[in-house]
């Protein structure tokens, strides 16, 4: 795998491929000491053009735990706020030494810019790029879905039949768009919910079934329901008359996740609005499984850096790189 731009273009395998990764670095945790020699004498740099909390830190312990050399650049109070330009930016890290830069920009392709214009020789991954796409969240999700589903028997499964529920601003989530794709990949079957205003033109050529009744696709019993954040920072408009209609439409309120089956898993990719997308009864019950996505999200990112650099060794690639 050179780099990790999107989930669109992962097959079935290339997805599990990395998942199953995922599980051998996720059993690696349990022990008493955690960290391997994987990658030792590598550089990764987390090239964060957009504020991170979550994603920053899974790839920061992520690297630390295969032993690799890591370097946190963010935009902020850098070179970037005086006005460089990402090819400099590419340039310098080239001339660091970098062998894998995680990107997360606010431009959507940033990453594909620089995974394919020669600026640098180092595997790119996407930690999340405008609305496009963030992979890495995606495949967390999956692997949390799947372990969920399975148990320990996971190892080499996909998501054939099981039926996620996306719901939210869909319009400026590349978390939902990520997920669309890969568990279409996997076998899933996918429903958004959502306001008009807040799904997309092109809505049309996802793999997805398009509702705007919360209450009718909880009806339809899925096997995971997930919650997406009101993005206010993207938004430059109204597109709902206020929080408060929001969360009485399209909210999952202590009545709404009680009707839920009681296998159905809650999922939200956070942080969280509690009380606007989601009420405290769902965000604390045993059925969210909010602090194992992050928890999981470590492992994924261990196995994604591990597949990028050593790729030869792991005899995986993508789609886009046949």
């Amino acid at each position: 795998m050179r780099h990790l731009l999107d989930t669109r273009t992962l097959t079935r395998d290339d997805a599990i491929r990395i998942l199953d990764v995922a599980e051998d670095m996720a059993d690696t945790q349990e022990r008493e000491v955690k960290k391997l020699p994987t990658l030792r004498g590598r550089t990764v740099v987390n090239l964060f053009f957009e504020d991170s909390t979550r994603t920053r830190i899974s790839f920061e312990a992520a690297a630390k735990r295969l032993s690799a050399d890591l370097i946190n650049f963010s935009a902020k109070g850098s070179s970037v706020s005086k006005g460089e330009s990402l090819q400099d930016t590419a340039q310098t890290l080239e001339a660091m030494g970098a062998d894998a830069v995680v990107v997360r920009h606010g431009a959507s392709g940033a990453p594909r810019t620089l995974a394919s214009s020669g600026w640098i020789d180092a595997g790119v991954v996407n930690a999340g790029d405008g609305t496009h796409e963030h992979p890495t969240q995606a495949l967390l999700d999956a692997f949390t879905m799947r372990r969920r589903r399975y148990g320990a028997s996971s190892r080499g499964r996909d998501l054939a039949g099981y039926r996620v529920t996306i719901v939210g601003d869909v319009l400026h989530s590349r978390v939902a768009r990520s997920n669309v794709w890969l568990l279409d990949a996997l076998g899933a079957e996918v429903t958004l919910v959502a306001p008009p205003t807040l799904v997309p033109q092109d809505v049309t050529r996802w793999p997805a079934t398009i509702l705007f009744d919360l209450d009718e696709a909880i009806a339809a019993a899925p096997d995971a329901l997930m919650m997406l954040r009101i993005q206010t920072e993207r938004m430059t408009g109204s597109f709902f008359p206020n929080e408060r209609e929001y969360a009485r439409l399209w909210g999952l309120d202590p009545v709404r996740f009680r009707a839920l089956p009681s296998d159905t898993i809650v999922m939200h990719p956070g942080p969280m609005n509690r009380g606007l997308e989601i009420c405290a009864e769902a965000a604390d019950s045993a059925r969210a499984t909010v602090l194992e996505q992050v928890a999981n999200g470590v492992s994924v990112r261990m196995a994604v850096l591990y597949l990028l650099l050593a790729g030869e060794q792991a005899g995986t690639d993508s789609k886009e790189n046949r």
